[in-house]
């Protein structure tokens, strides 16, 4: 009987810590833990630095989309960057008449395929420097490494850095950065 209580409480031990366990390989956001048993969208949520990105997922009726197995590979603005845009922007952006220019947009920050950072760095590497990539919203942007940093150069010119890389989710991974990647029109 002994060895079945010990056994029942280590297994008990086990299973409370495993959540925990889980989350420490994935990097806080927001100052909420991410888990990599969730969605892109289920993670996004209890960001307090993704609260406009997740409102534009939203606008644009993106959610369903990214809730979806995947895989993808999301760069994730963070509020910041939004504010950063022109006075007005975003608030237009969200008007149910401009959903078309904010799903655009939104799509322009997301790939079809799970990329961690290693392997876009091996990428860049291997392509002298720099690499296109091709998005869900048709965007081509230059990714690049500068100072050990990623960062992603728009159709416009704009140059958003990685801040928080492979934070991973169950449909593929989530980068933090710090500026929205913007398309040529």
């Amino acid at each position: 009987m002994k060895k079945f209580a010990r056994a029942l409480a280590i297994s008990a031990v086990v299973s409370l810590a495993a959540p925990v366990i889980a989350q420490a390989a994935n990097p806080m956001v927001g100052g909420a833990p991410m888990y990599a048993t969730k969605n892109i969208v289920e993670n996004a949520v209890n960001s307090k630095d993704h609260t406009t990105l997740v409102a534009a997922v939203k606008a644009a009726g993106l959610v369903k989309t990214l809730q979806s197995p995947g895989p993808f590979t999301v760069f994730a603005p963070v509020n910041k960057a939004f504010d950063a845009l022109p006075k007005g922007t975003v608030e237009t952006l969200l008007k149910p008449e401009n959903k078309k220019m904010l799903t655009k947009i939104l799509t322009c920050h997301v790939v079809s395929t799970k990329a961690l950072s290693g392997a876009i760095k091996k990428m860049i590497a291997d392509d002298g420097g720099a690499h296109i990539v091709k998005t869900v919203g048709g965007c081509k942007f230059t990714v690049m490494q500068k100072k050990g940093k990623i960062q992603i150069k728009d159709e416009k010119g704009g140059v958003a850095t990685v801040t928080i890389a492979d934070v991973k989710q169950s449909n593929g991974v989530i980068h933090v950065i710090d500026k929205v990647l913007l398309p040529a029109s």
